[in-house]
């Protein structure tokens, strides 16, 4: 994984699509007062390395643009977006995760030895929810639409800890919630495990 190049694609893709007003402040916080280039997107599960969140992101917003693209969702579910709006809860679905993880120190036995290795800890610093914290982070600085908002906050779908039936409603209202979610669930599931074999094939 590219850091830098993951970063430059990133910055291209949003001052591409996200223009309204606050957007440039946002990315300017993203960019200079935030760890969001470099963090990982978890502990341990995926993306849990420098990087991961980003790449994530990226990941996230290229299955998004594939789903919608399908016959299906466009001539059958009849799911439309604009371009501002895939990239907006695309790439800034999981902004929560910003500043929330540190690096500590372990004890790891290595051929042998006890060795100090490090690891990702959880310190929030905002405990305010997981899509609905992303949601309130990004209006400090620009407005979404209640389809942005409600796609952000439900980006988890029935995985999270939200009552079902406030899942299944909000995917009723919002076609693009339900997009998003599955979007995120194929880069978390799939081409987090693609990467993983490539990177077990590669040690071989």
């Amino acid at each position: 994984m590219d850091i830098e190049a993951n970063k430059k694609r990133f910055i291209a893709l949003y001052k591409k699509y996200i223009t309204r007003n606050g957007a440039d402040r946002f990315l300017s916080y993203l960019e200079n007062h935030s760890d969001f280039f470099t963090a990982p997107a978890s502990t341990r599960f995926h993306g849990s390395y420098e990087g991961g969140l980003c790449e994530h992101s990226l990941q996230v917003y290229d299955c998004l643009k594939d789903y919608l693209a399908r016959p299906r969702v466009n001539n059958i579910y009849e799911v439309k977006a604009s371009d501002e709006t895939i990239a907006i809860v695309a790439l800034l679905h999981d902004v929560c995760k910003i500043d929330f993880y540190k690096t500590e120190q372990r004890n790891k036995k290595v051929d042998g030895q006890w060795v100090q290795v490090p690891y990702y800890t959880v310190d929030d610093q905002l405990p305010y929810g997981h899509g609905e914290k992303s949601v309130y982070m990004i209006s400090g600085y620009m407005r979404l639409s209640r389809e942005e908002a409600f796609a952000i906050r439900y980006h988890m779908g029935f995985s999270g800890s939200d009552p079902v039936n406030n899942v299944g409603k909000a995917f009723e209202m919002f076609p693009i919630a339900f997009a998003l979610s599955t979007a995120d669930m194929e880069a978390t599931y799939f081409l987090e495990e693609i990467k993983k074999n490539e990177v077990t094939h590669e040690d071989y």
